[in-house]
């Protein structure tokens, strides 16, 4: 099944600090929300802690990564990539959402990447790997800058080269 993943990275393909993104805008919110809406996500137990209420995401099937046995109302839980993938793979359209372990376990599966690009470069400590230094992605659609209460952004959707 193709897979996809969906990332918001400043200028140094940072994604976060301290398990938050530094910088959030309003347009990638709804971009996100629009590419996601009705598919099932990928994401891990930290990065679900940082959403509003540190729920799953409505609207969309949420299938949470983490080695602990826990109990997450309106989320499938798995504990490895193999469960992930099953889970996955009875889904319509599956995305990835982070964090960086997740994206980093499932790229392998990935083949389409819708990347929000802020121009700026906050402290991160996490990061997504760089696709325009990577010659097995190439860019397939950019859409132009526009700017959010002063910062730059475009968003770009990058294609494994096959």
């Amino acid at each position: 099944m193709p897979m996809e993943a969906i990332v918001a990275v400043y200028s140094d393909w940072g994604i976060g600090s301290n398990g938050s993104q530094p910088v959030v805008l309003k347009a990638d919110r709804a971009h996100f929300r629009e590419l996601t809406m009705g598919a099932a996500v990928i994401v891990g137990r930290r990065t679900l802690e940082d959403f509003p209420g540190g729920k799953p995401l409505k609207g969309r099937h949420n299938i949470v990564v983490s080695r602990q046995s826990l109990e997450i109302e309106g989320a499938e839980l798995v504990h490895s990539t193999q469960e992930a993938l099953e889970a996955a793979a009875r889904q319509q359209r599956c995305l990835v959402i982070g964090g960086e372990s997740v994206y980093r376990q499932f790229m392998p599966w990935v083949d389409t990447v819708h990347v929000t690009k802020i121009d700026l470069a906050p402290r991160s400590d996490s990061y997504f790997p760089n696709l325009d230094a990577d010659e097995r992605w190439q860019r397939q659609e950019e859409e132009s800058w526009q700017e959010e209460d002063g910062l730059r952004y475009c968003f770009v959707t990058y294609k494994r080269i096959k």
